[in-house]
Parts: structure tokens; sequence; C-alpha cells
């Protein structure tokens, strides 16, 4: 309970200044959500979620707090540019949890009633539509991180694409950590689609300095009727880091949504990701891949509910470890009663590039309904040894035989990326991740002034 207690106190001290601007029922949502924490703590080592990640560790360490963003000034042309040459995104920056202003002003307001821009904004401005969506489908009971985020975190992005409009323009979401100390960070995303609508969102998480980071963030989606939602997210962190992402995506009649997480570097790094498939005929694709080496370590967990019938659902992840690094999958495809004619698959496959490398996983049916097609499976094993051996029989030395393979494994889950100029950029980063090198996707000039 220290670290509970420790995060108690936190707020309670400075429950003024993270609240001073809240409506009403911000403010009501807050007070629930730290009662929650406080009844639940973080999870421990014996609860079955947490079994192979345990955070409270990291959330225990020396870090330091900022409940107003800090003057750090830059140029965003000159420290952060991104190196996917054909993607024409409207870019919006989040530094260390707080909206970045840049020429487009914090909210952007369009002709046909997109609004995109700064959540704490959002709220100030459009505080029903925001009241509508806001904390309704992340829960904070049982779960711990969601609580401890709606409790603290100020600000983030907002997106709201009205009924029958499509968003002809990605919005790419750019999270930067840039500090001279070691921080936590908690930022919110919305993200709402009204009926017909369509959009295409881009997380991408960097860090630009060498301090510790530990980040905890909610991205809450709602997806309405025959909407249609493409999330990709990269992360891209230094070893130093620990990330905690909570994404709870909902999902009405005849909706489409492909949600993706690539995640590139990071020290340790868990993913809870939850779709909730409330309208019948939905449907849902789930996609992950990560790299590990050193002592890193990747966690996701992932729930998909069926709770309608006629919905479908896939989900793909795969893992690339080596070194000493250690990887979890754990991933439930939850069945109701009134979910008949369901089709829900679910596959994790995983390489060991050493002896050190450890994976655990953990694919799970749970299913009340009798008129279903469901299947789920899980590999674990090392390079195919006769795919090696063709390959080097055919001139091809044996290093690059195994970098070949291994970029045709990665190929299954990146060819489904559907942005044609992403699945080019994130092929070259994850090649040039597996041999080696240091990747990152973007060109770094630190001109930085604190």
């Amino acid at each position: 309970m220290q670290t509970t207690d420790k995060y108690l106190e936190l707020f309670q001290q400075n429950r003024e200044q993270i609240g001073k601007e809240d409506p009403l029922f911000l403010k009501e949502l807050r007070d629930a959500a730290i009662k929650a924490f406080q009844r639940d703590g973080f999870p421990g080592r014996k609860e079955e979620r947490y079994k192979y990640t345990h955070l409270e560790p990291a959330f225990d360490g020396k870090l330091s707090f900022d409940f107003q963003p800090r003057q750090i000034h830059f140029d965003d042309s000159e420290i952060f540019s991104c190196d996917v040459p054909l993607l024409d995104s409207n870019v919006l920056t989040v530094l260390n949890g707080f909206f970045h202003q840049n020429g487009e002003g914090i909210l952007t307001k369009l002709d046909n009633g997109i609004i995109y821009g700064g959540l704490k904004e959002a709220i100030a401005q459009f505080p029903d539509l925001v009241e509508k969506y806001l904390g309704k489908n992340a829960p904070t009971d049982d779960e711990p991180f969601v609580a401890l985020n709606t409790a603290f975190s100020q600000d983030g992005i907002f997106l709201y694409v009205p009924e029958g409009i499509r968003m002809e323009r990605p919005i790419q979401i750019i999270n930067l950590l840039l500090s001279d100390k070691n921080q936590m960070v908690q930022h919110r995303n919305l993200l709402v689609l009204e009926r017909n609508a369509a959009a295409q969102v881009i997380i991408c998480d960097h860090t630009l300095s060498p301090h510790m980071f530990l980040t905890n963030s909610v991205t809450e989606v709602y997806t309405g009727e025959n909407a249609d939602m493409d999330l990709l997210r990269l992360q891209n962190e230094h070893n130093n880091s620990c990330q905690v992402t909570n994404t709870w995506i909902s999902q009405d009649r005849n909706s489409r949504c492909q949600h993706g997480t690539i995640t590139l570097h990071g020290g340790i790094v868990r993913n809870n990701l939850r779709i909730n498939m409330e309208g019948e005929g939905a449907e849902t694709s789930a996609l992950g891949l990560f790299l590990t080496d050193k002592m890193q370590h990747v966690d996701n967990y992932t729930v998909i509910e069926h709770s309608k019938p006629h919905c479908t659902s896939n989900q793909y992840y795969k893992g690339v470890l080596d070194d000493i690094s250690t990887g979890a999958f754990n991933g439930k495809i939850h069945v109701h009663p009134d979910a008949q004619k369901t089709e829900a698959f679910q596959t994790n496959n995983n390489i060991l590039l050493s002896d050190t490398a450890k994976m655990q996983t953990k694919p799970r049916l749970e299913i009340y309904a009798d008129d279903v097609k469901c299947s789920h499976g899980a590999t674990v094993g090392q390079i195919d040894e006769e795919a090696l051996f063709y390959l080097q029989s055919r001139g091809i030395p044996k290093e690059e035989s195994r970098l070949m393979l291994m970029d045709a494994f990665t190929w299954d889950v990146i060819s489904k990326i559907k942005q044609l100029s992403l699945q080019v950029r994130i092929t070259d980063l994850v090649s040039k991740r597996l041999r080696g090198e240091l990747s990152r996707c973007n060109n770094c000039a630190m001109h930085c002034e604190h």
C-alpha cells in the first residue's frame, strides 16, 4: 500500500491544481476514479492479469510530476520531422502529457463539423459533447491504471467526426517526452466517430532525452453505426522508459475498426486493449508486432467482448525476442450468450533468437453461445532450420538468410496496415531494428532551451 498511498497523497496535495478548471462532471469523474484506485491499489504479483509484468516498482521510483505544462521552447520542424514522405496528415503534438500548440491553434473546427486538437480546450469549449463520451467506455472499477489516469490526466487529444463525414487526412498524434529529470506523464485521448463517419489516427510515442520516463495513458474510441476507424500506434522509446497504454474501443452496429500496435523500442511496455462490440454486425481487427532485445520487456493484454450476434473479430500478434528480453501475450475472446453467429479468431506467434529470451503466451476463449466459429492458437519457437538451410544452399549468407526469414515473419502483420506509405516506412524501420541499427522514425536535431 505504500506506493498506492504515495499517489493518493499526491492527488490530495495537488487536487486544486489538477482540476481547478474542471466542469462538474469531470470533478465527479475524478472523485470516483481516485476512490476506485484507493480501493483496488496497484495490481500485485499474484494478480492474474499482471502475472508477467509487475509494474508497481516502476511507479514507486523517484519521479517528478508536472501539473502545468513546462516552458520548453523548441521548433517543431527542427526537433521532429516525420520520415514518411507521402503521408499527408494533420500533426498534433503532445509534449510531456500536454497539448503543444502549433500554428493551427489549440482546437480546430472545420466547416464540415470535424473538431480536433487539445482535450483540455475541448472540455472548455464543448463540455456537453465531451461529457457524453469521456469515461463512459473506460471503467475505473478494477482497472487501477485507468483509474489513476482518470484522476490525474489533464490534457491529450480530442477528435470528433460528425455523422456522415469521412476525414480525408489522417490525424497523427506525436507524443514527445523531453525533460532534464525523471518524469511521470499521464495523458488522455478521446476519439469519437458518429454514424457513417470515418477517420484514420496514427499515434507515435517517442523519447527525446535520456532520462527515465513513466507514461500511463488512456485512449477512448467510439465508433458509431457503420463508422470506420483505423488506429495505429508506433512505440519507439528508449530502454530507460516504462509505458502503460490503455485503449478502450466501443463499436456500434455494422462498424469497422482496425487497431494496430507496433513496438520497436521500450524498456518496459504494457499494452492493454479492450474492444467492446456492442452492435450487431460489427467487425474488428487487432494487430500487434513487437521486437525486443537486451533486457526489454513487452506485454500485450487484449480482451474482445462479443455482446451481439453476427460480429467478427481477428487478433494477430507476433513477437521477435533476442538476448535476455522477455515478452507476454494474454488474449481473451469473450462470447456472450446472445452473440450467436460470432466469428472470432486469435493467433499469437513468436520467435526466440537466443536461448535466454523468454516468451509467455496465453490465448483464451470464453464462449457462452452455441452457434459460433472461434479458434485460437499460439507458437513459441526458433527460426526454421530447414528454411535457413534452403536459403544458404542458394548462396545466401547465413546472417542474411536469417534476416530474410525474420522480415517475412514480421511482414504478415505489417502487410495488414492500410496506409501504403506507413506500410513502407514501418517495413524499413522493422528491417533496421532486426539488423541491430538504431532506428528512429524522426530526424532529431536537439535545439532545446529548457
